[in-house]
Parts: structure tokens; sequence; C-alpha cells
């Protein structure tokens, strides 16, 4: 089995080159390129990647955390089946954004939002201390403040900042440790062009509508307006994705 070349030929350290080949290598696995069952050996990596021994085995042990891979001895390093990884990975997320199964990684991790988040909303509006329901809504008004302005980038960075603040106000620490994971999901769309070119008024008006509810103390309207965002905001992508198709 070929193992794709990272862009540099020439031996380098971490941890420059070895977040290189480890995407070149996380991308071919989540694509199928390297499909379940492929054997890969540290030579093999070394040689095409042009990396040392050190990185080599570095790299392959970050895809073993992750459950891409697993090294048998006198086999080598074995590609695991989808089934077997870790889907909550953040650089997961992003590789498989990148595959031909994208479609229903989007639609996987639409879901997840739509089953944790408006329970992390309802949370805390009985949970949020003052001071972080005042930078929940504060948050909301630079986002609507970004938009008007024109700023994609940095109505993004505050989208993250938002949905962040919002699953730890919950004070869920399983909740919690999805914050990296909703960031990456967020982050990939507008990587990919799977949102709308301009922030939609109705998601600015909602994102406020939570944070005001969280303040309020009012748990079952804050779960409402954040089920009614992400709902919104699936439908946008699938709307997106379907005139990108048609193109």
């Amino acid at each position: 089995m070929s193992v794709p070349t990272a862009r540099s030929p020439r031996h380098q350290s971490l941890p420059g080159l070895h977040s290189q080949v480890l995407d070149a290598l996380g991308v071919e696995i989540c694509s199928g390129r390297l499909p379940a069952g492929s054997v890969l050996t540290l030579e093999e990596i070394e040689k095409a990647h042009g990396v040392s021994r050190s990185v080599g085995r570095e790299t392959i042990r970050v895809l073993e955390s992750m459950r891409l891979v697993i090294s048998r001895r006198r086999v080598g390093v074995v590609v695991l089946s989808p089934d077997e990884w870790n889907l909550f990975d953040p650089r997961v997320i992003r590789w498989r954004m990148e595959s031909p199964d994208r479609d229903e990684q989007i639609d996987s991790l639409a879901e997840l939002r739509i089953a944790v988040e408006p329970e992390s909303a309802r949370l805390a509006a009985t949970r949020a201390t003052p001071t972080q329901a005042a930078e929940l809504v504060g948050i909301a008004g630079r986002m609507w403040a970004a938009s008007e302005e024109g700023d994609r980038e940095r109505f993004l960075e505050l989208d993250v900042e938002f949905h962040a603040l919002l699953l730890a106000c919950s004070s869920n620490a399983l909740f919690q440790q999805l914050e990296s994971l909703v960031g990456e999901i967020l982050t990939g769309w507008l990587a990919h062009g799977l949102g709308p070119a301009h922030p939609h008024p109705e998601a600015l008006r909602l994102h406020s509508d939570v944070a005001a509810a969280v303040q309020r103390r009012e748990p079952e309207e804050a779960f409402a307006r954040m089920r009614q965002l992400l709902l919104q905001s699936a439908e946008e992508s699938a709307s997106t994705r379907e005139g990108v198709e048609e193109k």
C-alpha cells in the first residue's frame, strides 16, 4: 500500500512537519484512500514524507490515540475500521469533512448538537453565574456588530466563543468536553462553504434570545430558542449543499 507524500522532501523535526504528516495520513485514512486493513510501516512513512524516525513514531502514536490505526508486531501499522475511530476528536472531524462521506458527517454532527446544546442552554439558565450570563449577552451583541461590518472571520470567532461559553455555563463536565468539537464543526462549515455568505438575521436574533433567556433565568425559553437556532442552521447547511451539488 502506497503512503501519501507530504509536501517537504527534507528531514525536519517536530512540530511543523509532524503536523503536516499527521494531516496527510489522517485525510488519507478518513477519506478511505487508505482503507481499513491497510498496512503501513515506519520505514515507508519515513521515506515517503522525508521525516526522521522520531517524527514517524510520534505521528503513529497520535494516530493510535485517535484509534485510526493500531501497531501490530511483525505486521506493521494497521488502519482500523471507522467504527473503531474516535469520532469526537476535533482532528478526525476535520479530516472527515474532507472525505466523500462529508454530508453524512455533517448530518451526524448536526444531530449531536441538536441533542446536546438545547439542554446545555436549559442548564445554563439555572447554573450560569451573573458574570457568565452577562458575557453571553455581550458576545451575542458583538456577533451582531461583526455581521453588520461584514467581518465573517470575527463573526466565526465570536460564534465559537458563544457556544463554548454556553457549554461551560451548563456546569456539566461531559457537555464541556464537547467545546473543541463544536468549535471544529463551526470552523469546518465556514472552511468548506457550508454556511451562508452572510449571517441570517434570524440566526442573530436567536443567539440574542438564547443569551437573554439565560440571563433572565428562563430555562425552557433558552432550550426552545437554542433548538430553533440549531434546526435553522441544519436546514441552511442542507440547502447550501444542495445548491453546490446542482451547479
